[in-house]
């Protein structure tokens, strides 16, 4: 996907994480001048190892709490921990790295006038009570449960989204984010399709939390980076918020049952109680998507999962 000119200076906060890595090859492949921005708290240097040294990209160790003082033309703000594992160990900062680093990213954009586009996620829907989930509805969330900090902390960063837009008519897009899988993973991250593969991998049980009745909808990462990147180009006017995710829906049963028929082996399902405020259901409806970017997702879960597993089955032998 082209940028609307031929090269653009692009800042991409959370960088090294898993999504953010995967961005950065895409900008720097279709020749953007790349600053990478991670605190390092769940990414990693080894995320961008194949870029470090390449004259179009910079990597900067920064939280976005902070204020920051460069000149660019995109901001793609992907910045925060993603995981509950990762994000409930500090749910104050989680909250501030939402909020505050939203804030200092709409405050950069507004000074330099750049397009900035916010990574936010399917979680603002809650656990839902309409299904398939569209952009107009307003989301069912617990404010105070052990989730909140990454529920708010992103529904708060829509909210300073658009009232920049309202107020000091900056260009943003808004993009919900469904489960995304794919290389690069953290593997103790807590996420299922990981929890699974390494499960599987290590000879383990494979953990469900509940019955394995409940859904999710499973995007590869390079279809997810790819609506990304057709969303920062759309026209100005069109805002978002919109969804990217697949609509295919497994239970995480199916998901298990799944990893094991490519994984092979012995392992067996266990089931665990269900965490609290887990949602039931997650499928996003992707009619905007379809009609706005010329996007739906292209890659199957099989194939995903095995370019997934084939990193995965490489890092725990490395």
């Amino acid at each position: 996907m082209k940028f609307a000119h031929d090269q653009q200076r692009v800042l991409v906060t959370g960088g090294a994480g898993f999504l953010g890595s995967h961005l950065c090859d895409r900008l720097v492949e279709a020749g953007h001048d790349v600053l990478c921005l991670d605190n390092f708290y769940t990414g990693s240097k080894a995320n961008v190892e194949g870029l470090l040294g390449h004259p179009r990209f910079e990597l900067m160790r920064h939280d976005v709490t902070f204020p920051l003082y460069v000149e660019v033309d995109r901001i793609f703000n992907l910045a925060c921990p993603a995981s509950p594992i990762h994000y409930q160990q500090d749910p104050v900062q989680t909250t501030k790295t939402s909020v505050h680093g939203a804030i200092n990213m709409l405050g950069l954009a507004k000074r330099v006038r750049a397009r900035i586009l916010q990574a936010s996620t399917s979680e603002v829907y809650g656990d839902p009570e309409i299904h398939p989930q569209v952009e107009g509805y307003w989301g069912r969330v617990n404010p105070i449960g052990i989730r909140s900090c990454y529920d708010e902390g992103k529904r708060c960063a829509e909210t300073l989204f658009f009232d920049y837009w309202r107020q000091h008519q900056l260009e943003i897009k808004v993009m919900r984010i469904f489960n995304t899988y794919g290389p690069r993973m953290h593997p103790n991250d807590g996420r299922v399709v990981s929890n699974f593969i390494v499960q599987a991998l290590q000879g383990d049980p494979l953990t469900i939390y509940g019955d394995g009745s409940q859904t999710r909808s499973f995007c590869y990462v390079d279809d997810l980076i790819e609506g990304m990147l057709r969303l920062m180009e759309t026209p100005a006017e069109f805002t978002g918020p919109i969804n990217i995710g697949n609509p295919a829906e497994y239970t995480m049963l199916q998901l298990a049952e799944t990893v094991l028929r490519l994984v092979g082996g012995n392992s067996k399902i266990i089931f665990q109680p269900l965490p609290s405020d887990d949602p039931r259901q997650r499928q996003p409806d992707i009619s905007l998507a379809k009609t706005h970017l010329d996007w739906e997702p292209t890659v199957s879960l099989d194939d995903g999962l095995q370019e997934t597993i084939a990193y995965f089955r490489h890092r725990l032998r490395a």
